[in-house]
């Protein structure tokens, strides 16, 4: 299970969870580990693009509550968390950050989980695409083994 921050404009008006640049880094790093389309669901923190100002804090607790319907449901051998602002939610730590937790898998309610750089972000700084791909071929070996 792939979890992001919130879903972007574009994909909210187009009834599509995943378009646009998230999209492709997604599908070349999974192309070039390995994983398959099949192998992957993905899902946001927050169901929607958030609007002016809200409260984070009440808005992140709903939301909350359907990704846990969603991790009851889908029952994901891993968890790859991506991004500071899912990361945070998700752990619910609000000091956590991508680069220190990097590398490492983490036991979130059970679920083994790990971290990387969003896909936006690996777009807009091409230079962090080798700690990107470094992420996926952890978690694509870890899947491997999970799955013999």
């Amino acid at each position: 299970m792939i979890i992001l921050d919130n879903p972007g404009a574009r994909e909210d008006r187009e009834g599509n969870s995943i378009i646009c640049g998230t999209r492709q880094t997604l599908q070349r790093a999974a192309n070039e580990v390995g994983l398959r389309k099949e192998d992957l669901y993905i899902t946001h923190i927050l169901k929607r693009k958030p609007v002016r100002a809200y409260d984070k804090e009440q808005v992140r607790q709903i939301c909350m509550r359907h990704l846990n319907e969603q991790l009851c449901a889908k029952n994901p051998k891993l968890i790859l968390c991506l991004g500071n602002i899912a990361v945070q939610s998700f752990f619910k730590r609000a000091e956590a950050e991508v680069k220190t937790m990097r590398g490492s898998w983490y036991d979130v309610e059970g679920f083994q989980t790990t971290v990387a750089y969003h896909p936006l972000a690996v777009r807009r700084r091409p230079n962090v695409w080798p700690l990107f791909l470094n992420d996926w071929l952890f978690v694509a070996a870890r899947y491997r083994r999970l799955m013999q």
